[in-house]
């Protein structure tokens, strides 16, 4: 009796358009993690790619300020320079590392888990990605990277004494295994 009832006030919500199809199928509510980039690459689109592939709908904001945290449970930040990506929000670096890093101090005032993230690889590292990275790293409660994003070793060096775990992963599509692991661990259930 109780699951018709739900299911009765679920198609009225829905009918009536006070509630979406996605709110309803989604197993994380899209205000328990929300998305940016961190040095304006498109590789925080391909992150909110994999996460909806886990059912989980975070919204990417590209040039999010601590004024647009809103209650939200995770702060998932995707490292990764681009000097178009940059033109074209019309910042330089010196804003973008500004933004990030009150951002970031915002967050944890705000009690949010940070979740740093680097998915290019070797490849895209460089003297511009390198300045994100460490002005990120180091706010990371975890880190998840891409083989070939720390051959290096920078971002052991950038976490070092802080107790944050270090994932990785084969490639991008493979940051779904560690990704769900570290949301499961904070309270957002993933498929």
């Amino acid at each position: 009796m109780k699951r018709i009832i739900l299911c009765v006030v679920a198609a009225a919500l829905f009918l009536s358009g006070g509630l979406t199809l996605p709110a309803m199928v989604s197993s994380a509510a899209a205000s328990e993690i929300v998305l940016t980039s961190v040095g304006q690459s498109p590789d925080a689109t391909m992150i909110r790619v994999v996460l909806r592939k886990m059912k989980i709908n975070a919204e990417n904001q590209p040039l999010l300020r601590p004024e647009g945290l809103a209650g939200e449970k995770i702060l998932v930040a995707v490292v990764g320079g681009s000097s178009k990506g940059l033109g074209a929000a019309g910042i330089d670096k010196d804003q973008e590392i500004e933004r990030v890093t009150g951002l970031f101090q915002s967050a944890k005032q705000k009690g949010m888990k940070l979740l740093i993230m680097h998915i290019g690889g070797e490849g895209r590292r460089g003297t511009l990605s390198d300045a994100f990275i460490e002005a990120a790293a180091p706010h990371a409660d975890r880190l998840i990277v891409v083989d070939g994003g720390n051959n290096d070793k920078i971002f052991d060096r950038l976490v070092e004494g802080k107790n944050v775990k270090i994932l990785t992963a084969p490639n991008v599509n493979g940051t779904a295994e560690p990704l769900k692991a570290t949301l499961s661990e904070w309270g957002v259930s993933a498929q």
